[in-house]
């Protein structure tokens, strides 16, 4: 009974604890309900606090916004509105100046009318005067053919002739007075700018032979060198191109050859063979290569040095290595690098006291005699040549020019020009710079009298100053003054046209009249 006791009575604690949790369960979710539901409360406010403030600022800066497009908008609009004002006042003034313009062109138009009605009365007047004196003029011919006794071919064959005399006279003249205008204007210039030109370039002339000696340290070694058989010999020159003439001279070999290039490669190995004492054909193909090597190597460092002494550059490699191969190239015994530089300088010099382009006088300087290195291998006129050679390496046209006219194979058209070919005549005319051989000096001397002698009212000529004067002696009775303008410059044209020589050549004809009386 106990045990069932105690079993009904925790059966009742257990209901009773179960109905009690529940009840407590309940107040309890109620109560978390609660304070979910104000939570949720609290933050619905939260968001809608925030909303709000977040709908006022968004309102706020789309104000804001839209303020400034409109006060951008109003900038703007004053802007176009004050350029369409001053683009309508352009407009305004542009038709203003229009109507003003076409007033004028009317204005114009109707004095050009009258003008042309004017004209047309004058030209009909014109042709009626005309016909008039054309009539006149065949009455006048057909009475001086009856007067005279001549056609009207001959009379007209004698007019021009009266009238050529009359133009000659009058163009000399005429000649005569403008070149003593531009001789007192432009002589005191040209010699201070020579004068300033020689004295700031001093330069060393090379005068250099058409053969090369080459000194032995004995007699016995011209054995050596003419080999068993003469095969050491034969084997130099076929290598060089060059002739070994080896005479009776103690201690020297001549070389002999018109190519200087290859004539300073035979003189250079030669040299080479004797020092080293080993003296065979294939030793000697052997230097002879070297050489070749060492000269070429020589010539392009001439040529570049060139350009660099004168500040010029930019110009092709294969116009530099010709340059370099001027520097065994000689003129009337000048050798022609050295007077390349000389004209390059001298060119430069003249240019800055011209205000010219120095730099690019002193290229075409430079460049004037480019076609000396070649013109034994290519026909023509060295100046032709080396125009060629500047235009194909891209020279510039006034470059071009400036060598083909420097020896009147083109008429200089450019200061440059004129002044390649004035740097180039003072280089060659100055005194010691270049030498010719007595025969051919002679000669020249003869063939300059022989040319000035064969003018008619020439009495005399006297060759001077080693042949850069012509003195020419007239007769007074047949050249007048005017006369001897033209003589001088016909002698000057036929000396150019049938005579080689350096430099230039005055020519100066003399005309006097002499009074003689004698007192008894």
């Amino acid at each position: 009974m106990k045990i069932e006791f105690l079993i009904l009575l925790v059966l009742a604690a257990a209901g009773i604890g179960f109905f009690v949790g529940n009840l407590l369960r309940k107040k309890l979710s109620a109560s978390m309900i609660t304070k979910a539901e104000d939570l949720a409360a609290r933050i619905l406010e939260d968001a809608k606090r925030e909303a709000e403030t977040s709908s006022k600022e968004a309102l706020l800066h789309a104000k804001d916004v839209a303020f400034q497009a409109k006060a951008e908008f109003e900038r703007e609009s004053k802007d176009k509105r004050r350029d369409l004002q001053a683009f309508e006042k352009r407009l305004q003034q542009k038709e203003e100046n229009l109507d003003k313009k076409i007033m004028i062109f009317d204005q114009r138009d109707a004095e050009l009318f009258r003008r042309d009605q004017a004209v047309n009365a004058r030209e009909q007047s014109t042709l009626q005067k005309e016909e008039k004196i054309n009539q006149m003029l065949e009455e006048g011919r057909i009475n001086l053919e009856k007067i005279s006794g001549l056609t009207s071919e001959e009379a007209k064959k004698v007019l021009i002739e009266a009238l050529e005399n009359e133009a000659k006279l009058d163009a000399a003249k005429r000649i005569k007075a403008i070149e003593e205008e531009a001789r007192e204007t432009a002589d005191k210039k040209s010699k201070e700018i020579l004068s300033l030109a020689i004295q700031r370039y001093a330069g060393e002339y090379v005068a250099e032979k058409t053969v090369s000696v080459v000194t032995l340290p004995s007699d016995e070694m011209k054995g050596r060198i003419i080999g068993r058989e003469g095969r050491n010999i034969r084997a130099l020159e076929a290598a060089t191109g060059i002739d070994l003439i080896i005479d009776d001279t103690p201690e020297a070999v001549i070389l002999s050859g018109f190519n200087p290039v290859r004539r300073e490669i035979a003189k250079l190995s030669l040299e080479k063979l004797i020092a080293d004492g080993r003296i065979h054909p294939g030793r000697i193909e052997e230097v002879v290569a070297k050489s070749a090597e060492e000269v070429e190597q020589a010539i392009k460092e001439a040529g570049e040095r060139a350009a660099f002494d004168l500040g010029v550059y930019g110009i092709h490699p294969e116009i530099l290595k010709l340059i370099g191969r001027l520097r065994y190239r000689t003129s009337y015994s000048q050798n022609v690098y050295q007077h390349s530089l000389e004209v390059a300088f001298l060119c430069g010099i003249m240019a800055e006291e011209l205000g010219i382009n120095v730099k690019q006088a002193k290229r075409a300087g430079l460049l004037h005699d480019l076609g000396k290195a070649v013109d034994h291998e290519i026909e023509g006129s060295h100046a032709v040549i080396g125009a060629d050679i500047a235009r194909k390496h891209g020279e510039s046209a006034k470059i071009v020019h400036a060598i083909m006219a420097h020896h009147e194979d083109e008429k200089p058209a450019t200061v440059l020009a004129v002044l390649v070919q004035a740097a180039d005549a003072l280089s060659g005319a100055r005194p010691g710079a270049r030498r010719e051989m007595m025969e051919t000096y002679v000669k020249r001397l003869e063939d300059l009298e022989k040319i000035a002698t064969s003018f008619s009212g020439v009495t005399n000529s006297f060759a001077i100053q080693a042949g850069r004067e012509i003195r020419v002696m007239v007769s007074s009775d047949e050249v007048t003054d005017e006369r001897a303008v033209v003589l001088s410059r016909d002698i000057a044209k036929k000396i150019e046209a049938e005579m080689t020589y350096p430099g230039q050549i005055k020519v100066n004809v003399i005309r006097e009249t002499r009074a003689i009386e004698y007192a008894r």
